[in-house]
């Protein structure tokens, strides 16, 4: 047998990359039974010849993420538009609360920057950073700043996240434009994103890492959150919770609360924590 990756999935069958080439696989009964099979999954293939094989197992995971439906990955890029279509933090912060959920890492692609003033690109930028993550202004058309992006995929199995529009297909095919991956346009009635990328798929890149393109949605789920855990995803919270008057603290309605103290003293973004406000109460159910 021979170990490989799922690389995408088309019409019933995986296609596995292994050292010796890329197989079309199918799944022996069993395993079709017992798992949902995810590109990214790590797996054991037999031969049948030189172009089809049997996946006999499917190796342990490290991760998962059910949208996109991937396995495996070390880090996820979000990308947000600046413009064309609107920007939408609430939406931004949702995704960020999700892939830290799954023990990924997360960094934040700032897309369109060619579209907006750079003073507003800096305030939106300074949000984020200030809150501990990689940030990475960008633009598809320009050029701007895919070479830093291009960096921070090397070496790693990256997902790249997002909503329709934003931009995801244009600036993988600036990383890697061997990709030709479809590029579509805006909706001038909805004012966003129409699907162009129709299945996950890992792509190979030029400097030993591999990175998925995925289909784009608008919509995400918090369920299987732990409302209590929900804090941990706003890493600017941390360094301010310990001062806080209880144990734990949800930072909503208690006294003397030192996050709540945080934002009105300017050190916790004010829409950051509304947000982590609305989804603590979509929580709470």
């Amino acid at each position: 047998m021979q170990e490989g990756i799922v690389i995408r999935a088309v019409g019933g069958f995986y296609f596995v990359n292994t050292p010796a080439g890329e197989f079309r696989c199918y799944l022996r009964g069993r395993i079709k039974r017992e798992l949902a099979l995810l590109v990214g999954d790590r797996v054991m293939i037999s031969p049948v010849d030189r172009e089809n094989a049997v996946i006999e197992a499917v190796l342990p995971r490290q991760n998962s993420l059910i949208r996109p439906p991937i396995a495996n990955v070390d880090q996820c890029i979000v990308v947000a538009a600046l413009a064309n279509p609107s920007l939408n933090l609430k939406l931004l912060d949702r995704f960020l609360v999700l892939i830290q959920s799954a023990s990924l890492a997360a960094i934040i692609c700032l897309n369109k920057i060619d579209l907006v003033p750079a003073a507003q690109v800096a305030d939106i930028a300074a949000i984020y950073r200030r809150a501990g993550f990689t940030v990475v202004p960008t633009s598809a058309r320009t050029g701007t700043g895919i070479e830093t992006l291009t960096g921070l995929l090397e070496g790693k199995i990256s997902v790249v996240a997002g909503p329709s529009g934003v931009g995801k297909s244009s600036l993988l095919n600036q990383i890697q434009p061997g990709f030709a991956l479809q590029v579509g346009e805006i909706s001038r009635k909805l004012r966003r994103g129409r699907h162009t990328t129709r299945h996950v798929e890992l792509l190979t890149l030029p400097g030993k890492g591999r990175v998925a393109d995925t289909p784009g949605f608008t919509s995400l789920n918090l369920t299987g959150i732990d409302r209590r855990e929900l804090m941990y995803y706003f890493p600017e919270f941390i360094e301010l919770a310990p001062e806080c008057r209880y144990t734990p603290c949800l930072h909503w309605r208690e006294p003397d609360c030192a996050v709540k103290k945080g934002v009105q003293q300017g050190q916790i973004d004010k829409g950051r924590y509304k947000h982590y406000l609305d989804f603590l109460q979509e929580l709470e159910g």
